[in-house]
């Protein structure tokens, strides 16, 4: 996609895009959920793309109940901005967002943590199923972490010297899904497999402690020992989700230089959706981003909600 396209230049182009993406069957009304009922307004009074439902009698737009809602910037903007970060693999800062739009600081670093909670899964189902192998391992982002296994009491302190631990699962040939976590252990770490992994999976980790009580619930357990430098034993290796730690890290150093804790969450979520979402998936730029299009609904967030302190 050109980034001189009309959906990028003109707000009314970039609405009638929105539109056709999000309601390809016709107006959905946010308020009372109801399809193709609803009457276009073009009095001169009633401003481009606004909608009364003939159901409940309500009024919307494409942007009511979604996180581009009461926003008072144009709509090809926010277009622009969702494009850049959908197809940025190591995502784009704040600062190149603003710059590139024209916005300041403050707008962009709002723009670009709405557009990363749409990119968060909103009831995501379980990963994996019989057959198929999903990948587990933590990490830490942040710092200079030189040794990737994380000992108990190292993963206590890890919040003190500016580092987070992230944990993330890899459903080979397919999605990633990533979380925030306080510390490294099996009472951490389990509720989150046995909720996120199907039990019919294949599960693949290291031989860290943690893993190996949990490993018995699923389908097959196989572990590697990094220890003794064994990193790939037939079908058996945690490369997959070492490769998306690998990208993850490149982005918090290279792109964000800092990422508070109290903004991490989002961050993931927007790593795991270009994952997700990946070219080897047969998914380009412009249909990740239609994809993000597509999930801006029933996810408001305002600047109070993401704390007054900018980071990145």
């Amino acid at each position: 996609m050109n980034l001189t396209a009309p959906i990028f230049t003109d707000a009314d182009k970039a609405r009638e895009h929105l539109e056709a993406t999000r309601w390809p069957h016709g107006p959905i009304c946010p308020h009372c959920g109801v399809i193709d009922e609803a009457t276009a307004l073009k009095g001169s009074a009633h401003r481009a793309g606004l909608y009364q439902c003939n159901a409940c009698r309500e009024q919307f737009t494409i942007t009511v109940g979604t996180v581009f809602e009461r926003s008072k910037v144009p709509l090809n903007k926010w277009l622009l901005a969702t494009y850049l970060m959908s197809s940025s693999k190591k995502g784009i800062s704040a600062h190149q967002v603003g710059r590139t739009l024209g916005v300041t600081y403050k707008t962009a670093w709002f723009m670009c943590h709405r557009i990363r909670e749409a990119m968060a899964e909103a009831n995501p189902a379980p990963m994996g199923g019989e057959g198929k192998t999903v990948e587990a391992d933590e990490s830490v982002v942040g710092g200079k972490e030189k040794n990737k296994r994380l000992s108990k009491r190292n993963a206590k302190n890890i919040g003190a010297v500016g580092k987070q631990v992230v944990f993330t699962l890899v459903e080979r040939s397919g999605r990633a899904r990533s979380f925030h976590v306080a510390n490294v252990s099996g009472k951490t770490l389990r509720p989150l497999l046995v909720k996120h992994v199907d039990r019919k999976s294949a599960l693949m980790t290291d031989d860290a402690g943690q893993y190996r009580p949990v490993g018995k619930e699923f389908a097959s357990h196989e572990t590697v020992n990094h220890g003794i430098e064994e990193y790939v034993r037939g079908n058996a290796h945690s490369n997959t989700v070492e490769g998306f730690f690998s990208l993850l890290k490149r982005g918090v150093v290279g792109t964000f230089h800092h990422v508070s804790e109290a903004h991490l969450a989002r961050y993931l979520a927007e790593f795991d959706f270009r994952y997700s979402n990946r070219i080897a998936l047969g998914i380009n730029d412009t249909m990740r981003t239609d994809e993000l299009l597509r999930g801006i609904g029933g996810k408001r967030l305002t600047y109070r909600r993401t704390g007054e302190a900018a980071h990145a």
